[in-house]
């Protein structure tokens, strides 16, 4: 898809009401435990993750990173760049400048269209507000390695093709769980960030299902 068709369908979505829960489980692990779709508890922090999408070609790349394996929380997970949301500050203008602080993107050459349905994380007591933006050609990119170890650049063709997701069994605090991810550059995308991403690939036009039809019920 190439960028201008991309921040054309997003322009459009974005004006009008969102799929919100039903899209982001798509990609979330079940059971989804703590998680009330649509529902944001009064305790939780609020971040703010930015999804950036830049030309390459005719087609169009999506920025994520991969975090720290040192952090203290979502070690080594593949994430939007973002983080805490100051008081003093909108959520864009959060995204913004954590995603200035962390990959050392200028906030300048970011057109900023719109933000999506925000996300309760339970395990983290955060509420994330992905905010997405365009920039006109690739940015100049300087990670901080203290928060980033490495970043992916991947094009939404790959990210939205179903056919590239998988599903696997995992047993957390003594549960345990279905987790579809997306699989990128010898990555696991999952989580907040998977759900996340399958909202914005469902206004982008993708089908962002990899469950079978007697998996989805559950």
């Amino acid at each position: 898809m190439r960028i201008q068709d991309a921040e054309a369908r997003l322009t459009r979505a974005l004006k009008r009401r969102l799929p919100g829960p039903d899209a982001q489980q798509l990609l979330a692990p079940r059971p989804r435990r703590g998680w009330q779709p649509g529902v944001t508890p009064e305790d939780c922090r609020h971040g703010a993750g930015l999804l950036l999408l830049y030309p390459a070609g005719d087609d169009t790349r999506l920025l994520l990173t991969k975090r720290n394996i040192h952090l203290p929380q979502h070690a080594g997970q593949v994430s939007l760049p973002g983080g805490s949301v100051e008081p003093n500050e909108t959520t864009e203008q959060g995204a913004l400048r954590e995603a200035q602080e962390e990959v050392g993107l200028d906030p300048a050459a970011v057109r900023v269209l719109g933000q999506l349905t925000p996300l309760h994380i339970p395990v983290s007591k955060f509420v994330l507000h992905p905010v997405v933006g365009i920039a006109d050609e690739r940015p100049d990119l300087k990670p901080d390695v203290s928060e980033v170890e490495r970043l992916l650049e991947e094009s939404l063709s790959r990210i939205g093709d179903p056919r590239n997701y998988s599903i696997e069994s995992r047993e957390f605090r003594g549960g345990f769980y279905r987790v579809p991810f997306i699989p990128l550059d010898g990555e696991k995308v999952w989580g907040a960030t998977a759900m996340v991403l399958a909202e914005f690939l469902v206004i982008l036009g993708y089908k962002p299902d990899p469950w079978d039809p007697d998996d989805r019920d559950d």
